[in-house]
């Protein structure tokens, strides 16, 4: 009886030890900007709250599952620090990414999601030294493929009105409108890239030198052209929403 008691105590205590370092908490959910977890947060049944690196990590439960949800700021280093904070700190096991992104294939419209079958920074550019766009130097590292699981749950997802499709996501730290895009025409093209967004590479990158199993899922918020700006701030709030059905998924 006693062995069985002590056997319980240990247990319980692991379970206290493990709530508190994180080891139960086994996915990790970032978003660049409130307004990208803002709809997460009002489903999640927050626990515990830890600043971490400026960054405020949101412990609990979400849809029945142990989960820490962040927002990360916005810029590729960002979303590596973030990511690497979930996967040293809180011993996350997967890591989702959601957000917004502009548009670069006209079948994408405001509201539609991509969900990143690759993602690929299109603004590294070492082709000086014989490298391809994209590809980090010296390394094979290029473009970083999403858990096929995940991006699997993520495309059987219903939303109204909503296309949803698996895709390759382009990452670069700009804003780009047409004068970007045009710019930067050949790359896209090169890359096959369906929308433009600032984080989801990086994170991308820091999961799979993890072995971090990981999604990045990007709402279109706007198309990369003239209208960009004014399109971002006006539908923002609204499309973000849809975060929270993805995730849930």
């Amino acid at each position: 009886k006693r062995r069985i008691k002590k056997r319980c105590i240990r247990k319980e205590r692991n379970k206290v030890l493990g709530t508190l370092t994180g080891q139960f908490l086994k996915i990790g959910i970032i978003g660049a900007m409130d307004e990208e977890i803002t709809a997460i947060k009002l489903v999640m049944n927050i626990r515990s709250e830890k600043t971490i690196a400026g960054n405020i990590f949101y412990s609990g439960k979400l849809f029945g599952k142990d989960c820490v949800l962040v927002k990360s700021g916005v810029g590729k280093v960002f979303g590596a620090l973030t990511s690497q904070i979930l996967i040293s700190e809180f011993r996350a096991e997967k890591i989702i990414f959601t957000g917004l992104a502009g548009s670069i294939k006209k079948e994408l419209k405001i509201g539609d999601i991509v969900v990143g079958e690759r993602c690929v920074q299109y603004d590294l550019d070492a082709s000086e030294l014989g490298f391809k766009i994209g590809q980090i130097p010296y390394t094979d590292y290029r473009f970083f493929y999403g858990d096929k699981k995940m991006i699997d749950i993520a495309l059987k997802t219903k939303i109204d009105d909503t296309k949803i499709k698996k895709g390759v996501i382009l990452t670069g730290d700009m804003f780009q409108s047409k004068k970007g895009k045009g710019k930067h025409k050949n790359i896209f093209e090169e890359l096959n890239g369906d929308c433009l967004e600032m984080e989801g590479a990086a994170v991308a990158q820091v999961c799979t030198l993890n072995k971090v199993p990981f999604c990045i899922i990007r709402i279109i918020s706007d198309n990369a052209d003239d209208g960009a700006l004014s399109d971002f701030e006006k539908f923002k709030n609204i499309v973000a929403n849809k975060s929270s059905k993805m995730i849930e998924a």
